[in-house]
């Protein structure tokens, strides 16, 4: 009999074009206890509008694994290439990094955050505000544009912050748990609303969490790696076009086996 998860199978993004890029990575930081490494050896290629999601344990790296491809550090080793460039100013201009606090400005309206990634970038506040206002509506977040981020629920805040990294217009999008934060219901319903996003609009996006569900659902591909120093120790293929009705996905007993496969190289 097929499954719900087998029905909705695709053939996973090609690896054609290349997204981000990881070659032999080290990242070792020194301190008064010593040196430490948070990446060794690390290898692993993100296809053009691909997904993947990235667990491990704490400390593992996953952070600078994203700090990396942003182009805010350099590896000590190995080589880091996003979009086919290697520079950290090129890596930057191609990135948008969405950490896990949302960073909205408390005196700026909704509005004005999300348009505050197009300022950044040389557009004058009257345009960028009139190219991010047609976002809210899709985002769900219509007749919020003046509200002040203390006036949010906290997944409006992230749906804001979001807004603002899709308005950036990079080619990568790079989330450090985006959701951590949030309770489980209202974490569940922003899961299938960046799965639809993502949907609509492809992106390559290298996607940070310690949600195993959460990486299976939304990623096209789940890497694990290890305890520190971080390495890739298992790949995951997640079969699944979009957009996905989460709650016949997450209770599918396919994706049940692919949670315990990530489960088991967790525990590796």
């Amino acid at each position: 009999m097929t499954t719900k998860l087998e029905a909705l199978r695709s053939e996973p993004p090609s690896l054609a074009r290349e997204g981000v890029a990881f070659e032999g990575v080290g990242r070792h930081y020194s301190s008064r206890r010593g040196d430490t490494a948070a990446l060794e050896d690390l290898d692993l290629r993100i296809g053009n509008d691909e997904v993947v999601s990235v667990v491990g344990p704490s400390g593992c790296g996953k952070s600078t694994l994203l700090e990396l491809a942003a182009g805010l550090q350099e590896p000590d080793s190995g080589a880091v290439r996003v979009a086919g460039s290697g520079a950290p100013a090129g890596r930057l201009e191609r990135t948008a990094y969405m950490p896990q606090r949302d960073g909205l400005l408390p005196w700026r309206s909704a509005l004005d955050n999300a348009a505050l990634a197009l300022e950044c970038g040389g557009v004058g506040r009257a345009q960028a505000r009139r190219r991010a206002r047609p976002l809210f509506a899709r985002l769900g977040l219509e007749r919020f544009e003046r509200a002040l981020p203390g006036e949010l629920s906290g997944g409006m805040r992230q749906r804001v912050a979001f807004a603002r990294t899709l308005l950036a217009g990079r080619e990568v999008l790079l989330l450090d748990e985006p959701f951590a934060s949030l309770d489980s219901i209202t974490r569940a319903g922003l899961q299938e609303w960046l799965a639809a996003i993502l949907a609509e609009e492809p992106r390559t996006v290298l996607l940070v969490t310690h949600d195993v569900e959460e990486a299976l659902y939304l990623g096209d591909r789940v890497v694990v790696l290890s305890a520190r120093p971080g390495r890739v120790v298992a790949e995951i293929a997640v079969e699944l076009r979009r957009p996905r009705p989460r709650r016949d996905v997450v209770t599918d007993p396919a994706f049940s086996a692919l949670r315990q496969r990530a489960l088991e190289a967790l525990a590796w």
